[in-house]
């Protein structure tokens, strides 16, 4: 009885080791995830894909749209990009999880032409501004 417990520690064990993943598996497996299943609704959103950045701890994400690029959508979308990284993040498209293991998420709307419209870096400076926790910093929101 006693051979029996300690194989199937031992084999426990194993299986605990091989499906403990590292930062970087898990920011390949979320890229993953997301492009495969990801649907961002809203006006004029024609696609989104996200990709991964290795060595530098970064996912970048791309939201096109069929918007042309005036100042007007600049300023419409620089104000309401917040409540859609909040969505984002509401739906784990933007992982906390991998932002507390230090990787950041570089987040682009983009005009029809590929404008950026507005952009925002969210690491975990970021997260507690969206999240209500902290002031905004005024060097990770671009226009």
């Amino acid at each position: 009885m006693k051979k029996i417990t300690q194989i199937a520690f031992a084999f426990a064990f194993a299986l605990f080791l091989i499906s403990c993943k590292n930062t970087k598996q898990k920011i390949q497996e979320h890229v993953s995830t997301y492009n495969n299943s990801s649907s961002i609704k809203g006006h004029g959103i024609t696609s989104t894909a996200a990709k991964a950045f290795l060595n530098d701890n970064k996912i970048e994400i791309r939201i096109e749209t069929n918007l042309e690029e005036t100042d007007e959508n600049m300023r419409a979308y620089k104000e309401s990009f917040p409540d859609l990284l909040r969505e984002m993040i509401k739906n784990n498209q933007i992982s906390t999880e991998l932002i507390n293991e230090g990787v950041s998420f570089d987040v682009y709307f983009l005009a029809y032409n590929n404008a950026i419209l507005a952009q925002q870096l969210v690491n975990k400076e970021e997260l507690a501004v969206l999240e209500g926790t902290a002031e905004p910093n005024k060097e990770t929101a671009k226009l």
